[in-house]
């Protein structure tokens, strides 16, 4: 009888243990979820509106590209189109992977609040920074030449003037790794090509213009 006693005993520290690993193991995919981005951090509002700032750097890339001859400023324009394209479906496929909305129900720029004064819940939606308006793509559309090569430069290098401070912005609040990684590309990559662009301004004459107004 003792014996058996013994036996059962150790069959409940084991069967305990058993259970104690069990649920480890099912506690595992729980904190690893707990540790995603949640929907209204820096890192998805920043793969959101970063997404939607990428985009109108490859809508105004296509629509220079078919308005100049030059070379130089065509192959610009594929280069930006194509990086900001892969930056952008990099982006979309976070928010797939957290299992968040590619929208901020809570409204854009909400997660560099207190960078510049973008963005706050309370606030009506703002411009988000950087982005040309409705008739300065309209403008775009219909130069030719010269024209829209001093137009589509002048707006772009505003437009990642904005990149840069909301890539530097997200740096300032994420630890996650490839978040800071995908920032710090955009901030060297578009840092350097505005550089770029406003040599070809200097090369036509024309000083860099916030407002993209003419040269």
């Amino acid at each position: 009888m003792p014996a058996r006693g013994g036996r059962g005993r150790r069959a409940t520290v084991v069967l305990a243990v058993a259970v104690l690993v069990g649920a480890a193991v099912l506690a595992v995919p729980a904190v690893l979820r707990s540790g995603r981005p949640g929907t209204g951090g820096p890192e998805a509002g920043f793969a959101r509106d970063m997404s939607t700032h990428h985009a109108q750097a490859v809508q105004m890339s296509f629509i220079v590209r078919d308005r100049t001859d030059d070379a130089r400023v065509r192959l610009l324009a594929y280069d930006i189109a194509n990086t900001q394209s892969q930056q952008i479906g990099m982006m979309t496929a976070w928010l797939d992977e957290w299992e968040l909305p590619k929208a901020d129900p809570g409204g854009r720029m909400r997660w560099m609040s207190g960078h510049g004064g973008h963005g706050g819940a309370s606030a009506a939606p703002a411009p988000m920074p950087g982005m040309a308006t409705p008739e300065q793509l309209a403008r775009l559309e219909r130069a030719s030449g010269r024209d829209a090569e001093v137009l589509y430069l002048r707006l772009m290098i505003t437009h990642h003037r904005a990149g840069v401070e909301m890539a530097e912005a997200v740096l300032g609040l994420t630890g996650h790794e490839r978040v800071r990684r995908l920032a710090r590309t955009m901030v060297q990559g578009q840092q350097s090509e505005i550089g770029l662009m406003e040599g070809m301004l200097r090369e036509r004459g024309a000083a860099p213009s916030a407002s993209g107004g003419p040269g």
